[in-house]
């Protein structure tokens, strides 16, 4: 669990149609639930599994310990996509650099 209060999540159906309005979306630690396999490959064993659709954003960072496959032990094509960045390593030192970097990029 992150925290994060419920009354601010949304559910897949609330937010995957702004995803194409989007700039930017940082995915920390998730793979299948974000895996474009599951509406693209109609062969895929995820096939029709809702997935939030990440994909359709301008620009997609990954943070991720590897490029391994989740749970379903399938891989991500998003991973390859030209409008996405894969940041390996530890999510919680990633974020707090992003941050530090923002931070500094901005005078705070």
């Amino acid at each position: 669990e992150a925290g994060v209060p419920y009354d601010i999540v949304l559910e897949m159906e609330e937010i995957n149609d702004d995803f194409s309005d989007t700039d930017l979306v940082l995915v920390i630690g998730a793979n299948d639930t974000v895996n474009s396999a599951a509406e693209e490959d109609p062969n895929s064993i995820i096939a029709g599994m809702p997935v939030l659709r990440v994909w359709s954003s301008k620009q997609v960072v990954v943070v991720k310990r590897s490029l391994g496959v989740g749970y379903a032990a399938v891989d991500n094509p998003i991973f390859f996509k030209e409008n996405t960045n894969m940041l390996l390593g530890d999510a919680k030192k990633m974020c707090d650099a992003i941050a530090t970097n923002l931070k500094s990029y901005y005078n705070e």
